[in-house]
């Protein structure tokens, strides 16, 4: 099943403008994404994101709300399991 999953910007890196990267929080997960369609994005947003990409930005009680049923459908684990076999292929390269 694909999910867009809601996150906290925590920090914006400066570069590229049309190419805005942030570390964004989900609920403990924290990720590299893209804020190329959301140029309004600021850090302490929350932005719903699918596949790295940030798809807009919505209100603290969505996401919270949102993340709480995430949590007990276990389906943040999803993100941490991805992170395990990115490092894991990135060690055979």
């Amino acid at each position: 099943m694909c999910l867009a999953v809601p996150g906290k910007i925590e920090i914006i890196h400066d570069g590229d403008e049309q190419l805005r990267m942030a570390k964004v929080n989900f609920g403990g997960v924290k990720k590299d994404i893209s804020l190329a369609w959301v140029p309004e994005a600021k850090v302490g947003d929350y932005v719903l994101v699918h596949v790295g990409f940030a798809l807009n930005v919505i209100d603290e009680n969505e996401a919270q709300e949102t993340l709480k049923i995430l949590q007990e459908m276990n389906e943040l684990e999803d993100l941490n399991a991805q992170d395990d076999i990115e490092k894991f292929n990135n060690q055979k390269k």
